[in-house]
C-alpha cells in the first residue's frame, strides 16, 4: 500500500483529506472497466465511432486508473471524491495510473531479455581450400 500526499486537499464525506492510500495491484476489471467510461464521460466522448489512442499513450485513462487504485483499496471513496483531486496532485495520480499500464509491458521486455536466444553453432566441416591458399 503506498499513500499520496495531497498538496491541495480535497473533502470527502464532509472531512478533509490530505493523502491517500493507493495500491494499483487491487485495480480489478470492475475498477478498470468503470475508469475508461469514467474517462470517456468526463472528456464527452460518446461509446461509437470513436477512435481512443493506445493505452500506454492514454493519459486520461491513465489519471482515472489512479482514481481506480485509490478507490481500490478506500472503499467508502467513489470516483465523484477522487475527481476533487486538482492541481499537481493530479499529475501524481495520473503517474500512479501510467505506472500500472506500463508495468506489464516492462515485465514483458525483462522476461523478453531473459530467454536465451539460441545461436548457430559453428560448422565442424573444415572450410573448402581457395586457389589462394594453394598457392
Amino acid at each position: 500500500m503506498n499513500t499520496l500526499k495531497l498538496k491541495n486537499p480535497i473533502k470527502i464525506d464532509g472531512n478533509v483529506v490530505t493523502e491517500v492510500t493507493y495500491n494499483a495491484d487491487e485495480i480489478d476489471g470492475i475498477l478498470f472497466a468503470t475508469a475508461e467510461a469514467k474517462k470517456k464521460s468526463a472528456a464527452g466522448m460518446k461509446n461509437a465511432g470513436t477512435i481512443s489512442p493506445a493505452a500506454e499513450f492514454d493519459f486520461g485513462l491513465h489519471l482515472y486508473l489512479g482514481f481506480a487504485a485509490i478507490i481500490a483499496v478506500n472503499p467508502t471513496y467513489d470516483f465523484s471524491d477522487v475527481e476533487r483531486i486538482k492541481g499537481n496532485d493530479l499529475v501524481e495520480v495520473m503517474k500512479i495510473g501510467r505506472n500500472f499500464m506500463l508495468a506489464s509491458g516492462e515485465e514483458q521486455q525483462q522476461n523478453d531479455s531473459d530467454e536465451h536466444t539460441e545461436t548457430t553453432p559453428e560448422s565442424t566441416t573444415p572450410a573448402p581450400q581457395t586457389s589462394k591458399e594453394s598457392e
